[in-house]
């Protein structure tokens, strides 16, 4: 019984701000706050873009890993076919 008391308070510990922390982020103006606000948004659209940059590079390596079920199991000699326009301009 005392472990599952002494779990459940440390699970609620994190979510509680102290005092310094409370005052400073009700100190920063509306400004602040969308500054704050913008540097984070830069910063995961930076992440993102270095994301899809390295990823690039290895598109058919990808491309091969996720159709390889679907390649293992057709018959010998024959290949995929695209049934739509775009389709084709995913995995070339």
């Amino acid at each position: 019984m005392t472990e599952q008391h002494n779990l459940s308070e440390q699970i609620e510990a994190p979510a509680q701000l102290d005092g310094a922390t409370e005052e400073q982020f009700n100190a920063q103006s509306l400004t602040d706050h969308l500054r704050d606000l913008r540097s984070c948004l830069v910063i995961s659209l930076v992440a993102v873009v270095a994301g899809f940059a390295g990823s690039y590079g290895y598109i058919e390596a990808i491309g091969v890993w996720f159709f390889k079920p679907l390649t293992d199991v057709l018959p010998q000699g024959s290949s995929l076919i695209f049934t739509s326009y775009q389709e084709g301009f995913f995995f070339i």
